[in-house]
């Protein structure tokens, strides 16, 4: 198993993206996702490149997913969720639904985390 494949956890991950300062989290606000510099980001200025799932081995509430995001003014971050029932955000789906709208473009080549 070569080393971008291996199993990671979410700690080192984020700690990953902290090293390579593209540790911006994208939050959702009424006015689309934000980084908290008083600019927002509709869908379609952002792309999602790189998606991580974590199970917790004992407990699926422990379930989550981290998104790898890129906007078209460069700027790198992630937004995370729990996923199935237990999603952390408590807006009636706008987060699924506007996550939903952001393309994917997968590019483990280029954003490899070397843990």
């Amino acid at each position: 198993m070569s080393t971008s494949e291996r199993m990671t956890t979410l700690v080192q991950v984020l700690e990953k993206l902290r090293q390579q300062k593209k540790d911006n989290e994208f939050r959702l606000t009424p006015e689309g996702f934000t980084i908290g510099r008083g600019k927002h980001y509709q869908p379609d200025d952002l792309k999602i490149i790189r998606t991580f799932r974590f199970e917790g081995e004992s407990n699926p509430d422990d379930s989550s997913i981290l998104y790898v995001i890129e906007a078209k003014d460069g700027t790198v971050g992630y937004s995370l969720d729990a996923y199935g029932v237990a999603s952390n955000h408590d807006d009636d789906g706008d987060y699924d639904n506007f996550v939903r709208q952001i393309p994917v473009e997968n590019r483990d080549d280029q954003l490899t985390f070397e843990l």
